[in-house]
């Protein structure tokens, strides 16, 4: 029986049709999406379900949906798809992480000359029967310094527009290296030093816990009087109550929002205001971009759904069916070795190297080494999954080296990353056990068996007594239950780690007594998808 897929929103003639010639049934719907009720009912039919912005795929939804196997969306975000839900049914999520980079910094270039020349107010002035040509002073653009935070896919486009507009751009990226600032044309630049120096600031970074709210009051006083500021990236980046009183109080020149912390923004005080250039989240609303991920998304779920390829996973790799039931244990512990390092490593990253010991080097290496990048730059771009990681990590400027050998210990196979900043070099190593799971085997040259946990603290010290006595009790007065924990040191007195595993998130208030504490050298708090493990 042929699969069959459901599509939910609006979608280009062209991609359904590509359905039907790879041997697919579809369904297109495309108003079904805002329905929730009928989806829900219908749900348990289709084997796939492409998607747009509109269709929120819940946890509801995906436990109803008894026979799907892949949800591809057209576009980037997955925000609308509950993935832990969707991975803990097996079903793929899917996206095109790069039909629309062009538009989307196209939108922003926009935005910027939209600003500087006053073009919406001027154009609703001039259409009212106005003539108000001494009201409307503009600035040029040439010569003005432009400030991009994220200088990934998006930014480092808008970056490159920015030069050839003969600007001067700066970049704030913790993953940019300087190799690539010097081909892009930039200069790259402390956070605190763009706000200083940028006369335009625009947002390309991915929302996460260390993005959200990157632009608030504190980060406006640091900026210069009469900066102009772009938001075509996340709603959530940019404090808007705090926006907006710079802009009342002249602080901010303009404002140009593509993104809103609540969409669909059908009220928001930013509305009405004569410097705010705003738009209903349209940067990736060309032609092009909606033809581009539509025939992508069409192409990837036609090929799993028909010979079992994985393109584009968020939550899968991409891997063949013949290789998965062996890669895929190594393939999750080469995703929590990357987190590790990634969560724990604040300095921009030169080096990557990634070692293949025994039988893991005769695996499909090259899904074991997108794993490991995807996990390592996670925690910074939240977007990225195990085949747009290596492009990211090579926009960066990171060097990887994959090195293989037989086997050297007392494991059949392992794998052991290496990272490498300007000021330090980190390692970790690990392997899976029989039973399929991941654990760390070496942490900083130190030889240890631990399981992964979902929460975790991992602290460094000189190894001496006292020092599980004193995170018992640092925990225990603040109320933190310890599930779990394991020790290691290189030798007696020398240097050593230990790993809690906790119920919940390690509470920040917490963390600040502990890395208070003198006997502790650092102290970082772990969060990994447990998920299938």
């Amino acid at each position: 029986m042929a699969p069959r897929v459901l599509v939910s929103d609006k979608l280009s003639p062209t991609a359904v049709q590509i359905f039907k010639d790879r041997g697919v049934e579809v369904d297109y719907l495309p108003d079904l999406g805002k329905d929730k009720e009928k989806l829900l009912e219908v749900i348990d039919q289709y084997d796939g379900l492409a998607i747009r912005s509109a269709t929120k795929v819940t946890e509801k939804l995906i436990n109803a949906a008894t026979r799907l196997k892949v949800i591809g969306r057209a576009g980037i975000g997955v925000d609308n798809v509950d993935i832990p839900a969707a991975s803990r049914k097996g079903i793929i999520v899917m996206n095109t992480p790069f039909g629309n980079s062009i538009t989307t910094a196209e939108h922003a270039v926009a935005m910027i000359f939209a600003l500087a020349r006053q073009i919406p107010e001027a154009n609703a002035s001039t259409h009212a029967g106005k003539w108000e040509k001494n009201r409307f002073m503009g600035v040029e653009i040439t010569g003005k310094t432009l400030g991009v935070i994220g200088c990934g896919n998006i930014g480092s486009i808008v970056a490159t527009r920015g030069v050839g507009l003969k600007m001067h751009v700066i970049a704030f990226d913790p993953f940019l290296s300087d190799k690539r600032a010097e081909e892009l044309g930039v200069d790259k630049v402390e956070l605190d030093e763009l706000f200083a120096r940028a006369d335009f600031i625009t947002l390309h970074t991915p929302l996460t816990d260390k993005t959200r709210n990157i632009i608030d009051a504190a980060a406006i006083a640091k900026m210069k009087n009469g900066v102009r500021i772009i938001n075509c990236a996340r709603g959530g980046l940019v404090v808007e109550a705090d926006l907006i009183a710079a802009l009342k109080s002249g602080k901010v020149a303009g404002a140009g929002i593509d993104v809103f912390e609540v969409e669909p923004a059908e009220q928001n005080a930013l509305f009405g205001m004569e410097n705010v250039v705003a738009t209903p989240h349209l940067g990736a609303s060309t032609a092009e971009a909606q033809e581009n991920v539509a025939l992508q998304v069409a192409e990837q779920m036609s090929d799993y759904l028909i010979k079992g390829a994985v393109s584009n996973a968020i939550n899968m790799p991409s891997i063949t069916a013949e290789e998965a039931p062996r890669l895929k244990p190594f393939v999750k512990l080469a995703e929590v070795l990357g987190a590790f390092v990634g969560q724990v490593t604040e300095d921009p990253i030169k080096e990557v190297e990634i070692l293949f010991d025994g039988s893991t080097a005769t695996m499909n290496t090259r899904a074991l080494i997108s794993a490991t990048l995807a996990g390592l730059i996670r925690p910074q771009v939240a977007d990225v999954n195990m085949v747009s990681a290596p492009i990211m990590v090579k926009e960066r400027g990171i060097i990887v080296a994959e090195v293989k050998r037989d086997k050297s210990g007392v494991f059949d196979g392992y794998i052991k990353l290496t990272v490498k900043t300007e000021h330090r070099t980190r390692s970790i190593a690990g392997t899976c056990f029989s039973d399929g799971k991941p654990r760390f085997i070496q942490i900083k040259g130190i030889n240890l068996d631990a399981e992964v946990g979902q929460h975790m603290l991992y602290t460094t010290n000189a190894d001496a007594p006292g020092i599980i006595g004193l995170l018992g009790t640092v925990c225990g007065e603040n109320g933190v239950n310890i599930a779990n924990f394991q020790l290691g040191r290189n030798r007696p007195g020398g240097d050593a780690i230990a790993l809690l595993y906790l119920d919940a998130p390690f509470p920040e208030k917490v963390l600040e007594q502990v890395r208070a504490h003198k006997s502790i050298d650092s102290a970082k708090r772990l969060q990994f998808d447990v998920g299938g493990i």
